[in-house]
């Protein structure tokens, strides 16, 4: 069938990004689900970081690539053999499929799967190859090109962004990335589970195992940040400070429970601050920034025998600089998360549930809902550190 999909052909585009659209709308051809895949109509995609960073060409994927990868949507066609899926059926889309029998997937850790990360790595999905390629159309229609009588060329393949390629009126996933979720859970609302709220509240509860009273430090305030804490708001953590440089994102985040907003201007000692305003630092800091050197001020914001989370993801390139005698002497350590180290289809349905028990607020991380064609715009408006989670919302008339 043929499917409008939000396309990245070249990274690194100048901004701003409503000018230079890096993203282009292409009618691609998407092969039917083959064994153990679905084919899921999708209702509502997120706009992340990690799509950001493959525009802005911090991290290298390969391309053409449809692009996007926290969605939801609903189950309308079902590959050869899969019988534990439904046609109708919602379900939230994620990031890393798991192929249920490595060596991580069998310790219960499953956002390291390793044939999973392949196939991301390569642009794939869990099964090997890609199911979207581009149709005989002129170049105008694929490239936007002008140059609509020219030899069109054969068709490419087009690669998959982390098996999801959210930024599609259809989709073509493995059923190993679909969990079904709350029928009654708004779309663009159900969206934001299958990154924000699972990166987010997952390194809260899964990794870093915040329990009631202890003091966590929240490092940038994105979806990913204010999703940290709500996590941190639930599990009775006690105080919470946030950190931005953004004072709008500062007052959603004391709206949302934190104790202590920190602006993080130039020229701010952070760590010191966030030292002084806990009697000695927090038991927990959890970095969502991606950047080594906000990193290293989380790190010195801990006390002593204290816990750095992080989950952002710095350039590949960039290197961390800590006092290497702290680790032993004040017993301090840092851990990665991934997926907020959560197993999708244990966590979604029970993090949904905290949503419906009014106890994580998810909605008040959705502060735009963008039409398809401003996407481009959304993107400029999350370079420039505006909104919190900006979701685009199909049409319901689409096919």
């Amino acid at each position: 069938m043929k499917v409008r999909s939000a396309v990245l052909r070249t990274a690194a585009a100048a901004r701003p990004y409503d000018d230079s659209q890096p993203l282009r709308w292409e009618t691609l051809e998407l092969a039917e689900p083959g064994p153990g895949e679905v084919r899921v109509k999708v209702r509502a995609a997120g706009l992340c970081h990690s799509d950001l960073s493959t525009i802005n060409g911090s991290r290298l994927r390969p391309t053409p690539m449809a692009i996007g990868h926290e969605a939801a949507g609903e189950i309308v066609a079902l590959g050869p053999g899969v019988t534990d899926r439904r046609i109708g059926e919602p379900v939230v889309l994620t990031f890393v499929p798991t192929c249920g029998s490595c060596e991580f997937c069998a310790e219960g850790r499953p956002a390291l799967c390793g044939p999973g990360a392949a196939a991301n790595g390569a642009g794939e999905l869990l099964a090997g190859g890609r199911r979207l390629r581009t149709t005989t159309g002129a170049p105008g229609e694929r490239h936007g090109s002008p140059a609509a009588n020219a030899d069109p060329g054969p068709p490419e393949e087009v690669h998959h962004h982390l098996g999801v390629s959210a930024f599609s009126e259809h989709v073509v996933v493995s059923t190993r990335s679909v969990v079904p979720i709350d029928p009654e859970l708004p779309w663009e609302i159900a969206a934001l589970f299958g990154c924000a709220v699972l990166t987010g509240v997952g390194a809260v509860v899964n990794a870093a195992r915040v329990t009631p009273g202890e003091s966590v430090a929240i490092f940038g305030l994105g979806g990913v940040g204010l999703a940290a804490l709500l996590g941190a708001v639930a599990a009775g953590a006690q105080p919470i400070v946030a950190v931005d440089r953004v004072p709008e994102k500062l007052a959603l985040a004391r709206e949302l429970g934190a104790t202590t907003v920190i602006a993080a201007d130039e020229g701010v000692d952070v760590a010191t601050a966030i030292r002084d305003a806990t009697g000695g630092g927090v038991h927990h800091a959890i970095e969502t920034v991606g950047s080594a050197a906000v990193l290293a001020q989380a790190y010195a914001a801990t006390r002593r025998a204290g816990q750095t989370t992080t989950v952002g993801l710095p350039d590949p390139s960039a290197q961390l600089q800590i006092p290497a005698v702290t680790i032993t002497a004040e017993e301090r350590t840092i851990r990665g998360s991934y997926l907020g180290s959560c197993v999708p289809q244990r966590d979604i349905p029970r993090f949904v549930a905290l949503y419906r028990a009014g106890r994580l607020p998810v909605d008040r991380l959705l502060s735009h809902r963008l039409a398809p064609d401003q996407i481009n715009a959304g993107f400029e408006r999350l370079a420039a550190g505006e909104g919190v989670r900006q979701v685009v919302v199909f049409p319901e008339t689409t096919s």
